[in-house]
């Protein structure tokens, strides 16, 4: 039988291997020390653990509603009001979702077309710009201006044509842990509000924040709350990464489409695991938030003073962890050489800053994750100053 006419999706022709991906395997296969993966496998709050254990005795494992059991949208929309400062309904404008990134996808779908545009400010998120390629939306590119990653918003305004649709933001932001303050989302929203665009927001790193700076979120602003999508989740704030339990904020204009499409795409969020999430929410005291503040920015600092010693000049992050270093004094060519580089020189895993920006301009930096065990960072740090 003939299968000369079979081949791949148009899309999946130019489909490679996430380069985060490539580091982390490249890591464990030499044993290394892996700073690429923001995979932040720090322990668990004993509430969250409890919470997850308790569920799946008392026979929480089976499916949910598609858009999460009631008590945990409850204490989202709750948690929402106290911290972001705007309010939802949890009955419909609540959505408990796999992961932060099956929200994006889930609201993606839902609110753009192929062949719609959305501004992106670059560096991004790897995963940000790739759902959009993947459903045949075109991404907009924005450099910010290092090494503060400034805003050029005479080039945003020239940016947005016909076809734009949306804005993205991230704060704060992976890879640069760039925090957009009031002045820069007012600007933005101003803008969203001229032109009618959605703005989605990921704001996943909400807790992590560093330096006095204030978080803000988007839908708060005058004329935001019908148009913005907000997108967080319990992935970092409680080291449950690989439990993939996000959730999504939107008008209940957009809510049941979004919601649609995450049910016929994921089904529902693991349901012994929403129940684990609810428990955090709602017995971890505030104090528990405000040391994630403080014992990362620790981190930072010790991370950014071992590049610094070792000649890969960071810049100082205000939110996430993550941090972006030169990589210039590095054997290679291109980013991700030099990334192998450092890996084979120290045993310190870091990713190409190509897999976060376009065409070269990436190919001077390099991304590491901070979200380690002490000893783990110790180890990399005592590493790289081997430099």
């Amino acid at each position: 039988m003939r299968v000369d006419s079979l081949r791949l999706s148009e899309i999946s022709r130019n489909v490679t291997q996430s380069e985060i991906r490539a580091m982390s395997v490249e890591c464990d296969r030499v044993g290394g020390i892996n700073l690429a993966q923001g995979v932040c496998d720090t322990p668990i709050p004993e509430s969250v653990i409890e919470g997850a254990q308790r569920a799946i005795r008392d026979g929480h494992n089976i499916y949910t509603r598609a858009d999460g059991i009631a008590p945990l949208r409850e204490a989202i929309a709750a948690k929402v009001q106290q911290y972001n400062g705007f309010t939802v309904n949890p009955a419909n404008e609540v959505i408990v979702t796999s992961g932060a990134t099956a929200a994006y996808y889930a609201a993606c779908l839902a609110l753009l077309d192929p062949g719609d545009e959305v501004l992106l400010f670059e560096p991004f998120y790897g995963y940000h710009l790739e759902t959009l390629i993947a459903l045949r939306i075109q991404p907009v590119l924005l450099s910010l201006a290092e090494p503060d990653w400034e805003i050029d918003f005479d080039r945003v305004r020239r940016s947005i044509t016909p076809r734009t649709r949306a804005i993205l933001i991230n704060s704060p932001s992976n890879p640069g842990g760039k925090v957009f303050t009031r002045k820069e989302l007012t600007k933005l929203a101003a803008l969203a509000v001229e032109h009618d665009l959605f703005v989605f927001t990921d704001e996943i790193y909400e807790y992590f924040l560093y330096d006095g700076v204030e978080h803000i979120s988007p839908a708060t602003l005058p004329g935001m709350a019908d148009r913005t999508i907000t997108i967080s989740g319990f992935s970092k704030t409680f080291s449950i990464t690989g439990w993939r339990l996000g959730y999504l904020t939107a008008s209940s204009k957009w809510s049941a489409a979004i919601h649609y499409f995450h049910d016929l795409t994921y089904v529902c969020a693991p349901s012994p695991f929403q129940h684990a999430a609810l428990a955090g929410l709602l017995q971890l005291p505030g104090s528990f938030y405000q040391a994630l503040s403080t014992d990362y920015q620790e981190k930072r600092d010790q991370l950014c003073a071992a590049l610094t010693e070792a000649g890969l000049s960071p810049s100082t992050p205000q939110g996430a962890y993550y941090v972006l270093a030169k990589g210039d004094r590095l054997a290679g060519d291109t980013a991700r050489q030099r990334a192998r580089s450092l890996l084979s020189l120290t045993g310190v895993a870091a990713v190409a800053g190509t897999a976060f920006m376009g065409g070269d301009q990436g190919e001077s930096l390099l991304r590491f994750c901070f979200a380690k065990k002490k000893p783990d960072l110790d180890r990399a740090c005592a590493a790289l100053r081997s430099l």
